[in-house]
Order: C-alpha cells, then sequence, then structure tokens
C-alpha cells in the first residue's frame, strides 16, 4: 500500500495495526477527513475507556510522565520529512494536536506523534479506497524512549487491545455508517 509512512518510519517498530472496512460514499475525502480527527475518534468513548485515559492522564500529570525528554524536538519523526512532504501536509509538522504533534497529515493519511517520558511512538490513520467501500486503518508504532517503555507498554497492552482500540473503531465504523 503506498503510504508514506512505511518509508518515513521503516525503523520504527510496528507495534499495532488495526483496520475496518467501510461502506462506500460520495463523499470520501470528506469522509477521511473526519475520521482522521482524533477528537472524533476519542471523543465519543464509552464511560470505561474515557475513565482509563482520563486516569493514564492523571497518572501522567502526578508522576510527570509527560515530560519530554531532552531533545525529543531533535529526534522528531518530522526531521525524516522530505521538503515536498512538508508541502504536501495541511498541517505543519510540528503542531500541537492534543496530547500529540503533527508529522503529516495529506488526503488520507494522517501521522502523529508523542514523545515523553514513557515512550516515543507515532499514531497513523489512513483511509484507502477499495473495490467495495473505503478501508480505514490505524496502527502505532513505538520507539523506546528508555528503560520504561517495555514496561509501560506491557501494563497498557491488555487495555488497548480489549477497551481502548475496540471503542475507537467503533467510532469509525459509526462515523462511516453516518455517511453512507
Amino acid at each position: 500500500m503506498p503510504l508514506r509512512v512505511h518509508a518515513l518510519l521503516a525503523d520504527v517498530s510496528l507495534h499495532d495495526v488495526w483496520a475496518v472496512d467501510l461502506p462506500p460514499v460520495r463523499e470520501g475525502v470528506a469522509l477521511g477527513q473526519r475520521i482522521l480527527s482524533q477528537y472524533r475518534l476519542i471523543g465519543r468513548l464509552p464511560p470505561p475507556a474515557r475513565a482509563l485515559l482520563r486516569l493514564r492522564l492523571f497518572l501522567g500529570r502526578v508522576f510527570r510522565l509527560e515530560d519530554q525528554p531532552k531533545g525529543a524536538g531533535a529526534a522528531s519523526f518530522s526531521k525524516g520529512l522530505t521538503a515536498e512532504d512538508r508541502d504536501r501536509s495541511s498541517i505543519a509538522p510540528g503542531t500541537r494536536d492534543g496530547l500529540f504533534r503533527v508529522v503529516y497529515r495529506f488526503e488520507n493519511e494522517l501521522l502523529l506523534e508523542v514523545h515523553n517520558r514513557t515512550v516515543h511512538a507515532a499514531l497513523l490513520t489512513a483511509l484507502v479506497k477499495t473495490a467495495a467501500g473505503y478501508r480505514f486503518y490505524l496502527a502505532v508504532y513505538v520507539c523506546r524512549a528508555g528503560w520504561i517503555t517495555p514496561i509501560y507498554m506491557a501494563l497498557i497492552d491488555p487495555f488497548r487491545r480489549w477497551i481502548i482500540y475496540p471503542a475507537i473503531l467503533k467510532n469509525i465504523r459509526a462515523i462511516g455508517a453516518e455517511s453512507a
């Protein structure tokens, strides 16, 4: 699949990939833009998923887990972008987007990153036209931010896989159904 992320993060571990098939709609690009907004994906989460995210953010503030390590800017994934990538992106690389920073936002592909004391990670969302409609992809890439990264990822793994991601994917299906 011709996504920019494949070359840009070729040396970064792909941690998770999820896909959702969506029905055909006339406004494919508009649908993609709505789905690619993290606020639509996270804003409609069920109470258990929202509670887990709030708990994680609370603990992050208490233990200063959200602090960026020294040199985080120099290690940004956006450093690997070409001039053409920067011109093509509808949002300037490095722009804050909630808890993340934008690496790039193309018509059908959005790459966000977070770099804190627990992890240096990227969240990819992409929408690809298929014969039957569209397929939405959600992928997580993870770099080690320190000794805590593998422990942190192991601790949150069950919550992400069984509560957070399924809720996000349910929201994606609902957005697709609203547009059909």
